[in-house]
């Protein structure tokens, strides 16, 4: 379980990093390469977008980094928490714009948030 919950947490810190790509790519490059489902990101100011990219790196920095480095291990489920929460706006962003097969991708990585949630708060707490 504890490999289980390494590798999800592994893979929801690489996607964050990899979305924060809206910090430094230009809205409207996005939304053209990205077709429908990258139209999202047009409704949204330049500033939003930089603000919800912080929140991805240091989201990503929570999960993993409290962990290796031992100093209040705590953390890594509570950003996981945080993490759903912004999963779960994402899934509602999606679903008021129409865009439910896009949805799903936000369905998954929020399971992925809620599986680590639950594993570090539970089973295989990092706090002994």
């Amino acid at each position: 379980m504890n490999v289980a919950l390494w590798i999800v947490t592994g893979l929801l810190a690489f996607i964050l990093l990899f979305s924060t790509m809206k910090m430094f790519v230009p809205r409207e490059t996005l939304a053209a390469k990205g077709g429908r489902s990258g139209q999202w990101i047009l409704d949204f100011s330049p500033a939003s977008l930089k603000v919800i990219g912080t929140l991805e790196i240091l989201a990503a920095a929570g999960l993993i980094l409290p962990a290796v480095l031992d100093i209040a291990p705590i953390l890594v489920p509570v950003t996981a928490t945080c993490v759903a929460l912004l999963f779960a706006g994402a899934i509602i962003m999606r679903l008021r714009r129409g865009e439910r097969a896009t949805a799903i991708g936000d369905v998954v990585y929020f399971a992925m948030a809620v599986f680590v949630a639950w594993g570090r708060f539970g089973p295989e707490s990092l706090t002994g």
